[in-house]
């Protein structure tokens, strides 16, 4: 009995993973502060050396911290705390939603209602909008592919296929960087800025927050590729896999709705000249 009693005094008595103390959280606060405030200057003239240097340490304090929840993920994250991290990722891509949500707000509101301004037409009459069946629409293919080979992927680990696992994450690292690129081509060959007007600037703010998510959701996979290699996803320890593989999935819908409504849609005379009342 006396055995039993000093066991249980050391056992955890709920299945919850308690984190240690960590600096991350805080120098990630300082981080992203001095990255802020290095921003605000930058935009006043006053030079990118503060921006730079709070942008280089966000990015080592999310390098230490998501590798502390890596090493630790064997010997606590059990089926209860990966539910935890479940509900935590799907919090964090509903908020993502809500920035694109924004973005979409701006460009209905000019594209239905057009104001005398631009106008009174959507596209504006000195705008020439992008072919939604050239690179576009290449696009729009390689990223459901993408979407394809992630479940593959995904497919593989629930299986124990290591070699399925790492093939799918290769083509879906290979075909994110190539979406990148055909998108830099594309921007490349855009015959308008950011500066020209509505119609610029709520296309490069929606399309151009959309390539940053991929750029982020591909170093993900990266991420979880170089993971594969060496063995540390299985069919019971693989929530990066699948957080990665939701964060793809909402990157590739979110496309689909930039496509269809702002490429094809709204690369159109979608509105008659308005006529003052």
């Amino acid at each position: 009995m006396a055995a039993t009693d000093h066991h249980s005094d050391h056992a955890p008595a709920h299945p919850y993973h308690l984190v240690d103390p960590s600096p991350w959280p805080i120098l990630g606060a300082i981080s992203a502060g001095t990255m802020a405030v290095g921003a605000v200057l930058f935009m006043h003239g006053e030079g990118p050396l503060l921006l730079i240097v709070g942008f280089l340490f966000v990015l080592a304090c999310m390098f230490v911290w998501w590798r502390d929840v890596i090493k630790e993920g064997p010997a606590h994250h059990n089926p209860i705390v990966q539910i935890g991290l479940k509900y935590g990722m799907t919090l964090f891509i509903s908020s993502e939603v809500m920035f694109f949500v924004a973005f979409f707000w701006a460009f209905f509101d000019m594209s239905l209602y057009p104001r005398e301004a631009i106008g009174g037409i959507w596209p504006p009459a000195n705008i020439k909008t992008f072919d939604p069946f050239h690179l576009p629409l290449l696009n729009t293919l390689i990223l459901l592919l993408s979407g394809t080979t992630v479940t593959w992927a995904h497919h593989c680990v629930l299986h124990n296929n290591r070699k399925g696992l790492i093939t799918g994450l290769v083509f879906t690292v290979l075909l994110g960087m190539s979406f990148t690129t055909l998108q830099a081509i594309e921007y490349g060959e855009a015959a308008f800025s950011f500066k020209d007007g509505i119609y610029p600037s709520t296309f490069f703010m929606a399309t151009g927050f959309h390539g940053f998510h991929v750029i982020v959701g591909t170093i993900f996979l990266a991420v979880c590729l170089i993971r594969a290699i060496r063995g540390q996803l299985s069919d019971k320890h693989h929530i990066g896999l699948e957080a990665a593989a939701w964060y793809w999935h909402f990157v590739d819908v979110v496309w689909l709705f930039l496509f269809v409504c702002i490429y094809w849609w709204g690369g159109a005379v979608t509105a008659a000249p308005h006529i003052a009342g």
